[in-house]
């Protein structure tokens, strides 16, 4: 009884502790055609980026595959969208594609993790894109390159809900779209060869 007790006891301190290392983390998984999970970022608790694939997984009840490979693990499929040939899954932290592996990369407070689905090329992977609310119904676009880098997304387009789009401006500086009065919808941005952006009431 007493043995018992000590092992539920070392159980419950497990637990306990992977609890208390994890973080609270922002994450969002883009698909090839859609967004298969929040696309306003939802905060979830993990320890490194792969964890918070799994614990979105649970929270959106989605599909994900991870094959064991001499340089960890590797996900290979997400929803209905497996890897092969020149595309795959990857992750970004903050903008940013890390050096290592999801399992290996330690996630902190606040930090924002996106896993979507690449097409890759000559150059890398896709550049992922970002909105921001600039003044009253308007947003700005970025582009963002594997290191972080951000640039105008020069093209892109804003969709407001499902049924209305609305190009954007500018050129050096900035790239700036209004999309005037939509109550309840979400505003997100896409442009041809890039991953779509998060969504923004």
């Amino acid at each position: 009884m007493f043995r018992r007790s000590l092992v539920l006891a070392g159980a419950v301190a497990l637990v306990l502790a992977a609890a208390a290392s994890a973080a609270q983390v922002k994450v969002r998984v883009e698909g090839k055609t859609r967004t298969i999970f929040a696309p306003t970022e939802l905060t979830v608790s993990a320890d490194n980026a792969l964890g918070a694939l799994a614990t979105a997984a649970g929270a959106g009840e989605f599909y994900y595959h991870v094959t064991e490979t001499a340089f960890g693990p590797y996900v290979d499929q997400i929803g209905l969208f497996p890897s092969g040939g020149v595309t795959g899954w990857v992750y970004k932290v903050n903008g940013v594609s890390p050096p290592v592996g999801a399992d290996q990369y330690v996630v902190k407070p606040g930090d924002k993790v996106l896993w979507y689905f690449a097409t890759f090329g000559p150059t890398g992977g896709p550049p992922t894109l970002e909105l921001e609310r600039a003044a009253q119904s308007c947003y700005r676009v970025y582009s963002v390159d594997d290191a972080g880098t951000r640039a105008p997304a020069v093209g892109a387009v804003l969709h407001v809900g499902s049924k209305r789009t609305v190009a954007t401006q500018g050129a050096t500086q900035t790239v700036l779209g209004c999309v005037g009065k939509h109550r309840g919808l979400l505003v997100r941005a896409t442009l041809d060869g890039a991953v779509r952006s998060n969504a923004l009431p």
